[in-house]
C-alpha cells in the first residue's frame, strides 16, 4: 500500500462540498479540514505507484472548489497501530 498525502488550498467559500467531493474519490481515505497555511489534508492510499498520479493530477487537482495542491509520498509509516491490516480489509 502507498500512501501520499495531499495538502490542499480551497476555495475558503466552499469547504464541506470540496471536502465531500475529495472524499467521494476512489483512493481517497480520508479528507481533513485543517487551520494554518492550507485549508485540507487528503490521504491517498492506493497499490501501485501510477495510481497516486491519477488520484492526485487526475482528478484531486480538477475537482471543484481545488485551488493548489502539494504533495508528499510516505516512504514509512511509524504507529502504534497496525496500518496495514487496518487499510487492506477487504481488499
Amino acid at each position: 500500500m502507498l500512501t501520499a498525502i495531499v495538502m490542499i488550498t480551497a476555495a475558503t467559500n466552499a469547504i464541506p462540498e470540496t471536502a465531500q467531493r475529495l472524499a467521494d474519490i476512489e483512493g481517497v481515505s480520508e479528507v481533513y479540514s485543517v487551520a494554518g497555511n492550507i485549508d485540507m489534508i487528503a490521504i491517498v492510499r492506493v497499490r501501485e505507484f501510477d495510481e497516486i498520479a491519477s488520484v492526485v493530477s487526475g482528478r484531486i487537482n480538477k475537482t471543484e472548489g481545488v485551488i493548489d495542491t502539494d504533495t508528499h509520498i510516505a516512504f514509512q509509516a511509524f504507529s502504534q497501530h497496525d496500518l496495514e491490516s487496518t487499510f487492506s480489509i477487504g481488499l
